[in-house]
């Protein structure tokens, strides 16, 4: 464990002692707390032993920016921004 600052931009810096360095990780609010997944640099690569798919990855690809264009769509209806 350890106690950090944040800055007024919100950005926290880790400490070197917990390893995560040039990692990208995602982080989840939970509650009065953070919690901290470090993502793997390759992810699909990671995960070809527990994730199968019959697609390709540029079929995949296309599915994930068609999902992620719908979703900023709806995004921007609900805040009456379109």
């Amino acid at each position: 464990m350890a106690i950090v600052k944040v800055d007024e931009r919100g950005r926290m810096t880790i400490p070197k002692e917990f390893g995560i360095k040039e990692t990208k990780v995602i982080v989840i609010p939970a509650g009065s707390f953070f919690v901290t997944i470090p993502l793997p640099k390759v992810p699909h690569e990671e995960a070809k032993g527990w994730l199968t798919t019959e697609k390709s990855e540029k079929e995949l690809k296309a599915i994930a920016e068609k999902m992620a264009g719908e979703d900023a769509i709806k995004r921007a209806r609900r805040r009456k921004q379109l």
